[in-house]
């Protein structure tokens, strides 16, 4: 027997305005009885778990221990500044001049995520 990931649990001040964030980076809906105010909101992935926001009261300290990795549909570059946009923040930068490598950004409760290179970029690369 094997256990199946549900959700992936995110910790957070604003439960419903850090979903809208992460709806608004995947594309995807909140669940549709999540509103203002809710303790709990979720935001529905097309395949795999689910992204769920669970309110706590201390705030954000260290570093993540877990994080999300996107690929991107269009470039890399392109989706940076996509999610800049959006309200992320760049942490670091990972990327190399030869098209490899990665951007950490935050979203805007400071909790990291990497941008990968998408199927495109990674096609024009050889690393």
């Amino acid at each position: 027997m094997v256990s199946v990931v549900q959700n992936v649990a995110i910790d957070c001040a604003d439960p419903y305005g850090l979903a809208q964030f992460w709806s608004k980076v995947t594309g995807r809906p909140l669940h549709p009885e999540d509103k203002p105010g809710n303790p709990e909101v979720e935001v529905l992935l097309a395949d795999g778990p689910v992204l769920y926001f669970n309110q706590v009261p201390e705030p954000k300290t260290v570093k993540n221990r877990i994080h999300l990795c996107l690929r991107p549909e269009t470039t890399r570059e392109q989706e940076v500044e996509r999610l800049l946009g959006l309200g992320a923040s760049l942490v670091a930068d990972r990327r190399n001049p030869d098209g490899s490598g990665w951007a950490v950004l935050a979203d805007p409760e400071g909790n990291e995520f990497c941008v990968l290179r998408s199927e495109s970029d990674r096609a024009g690369t050889t690393s």
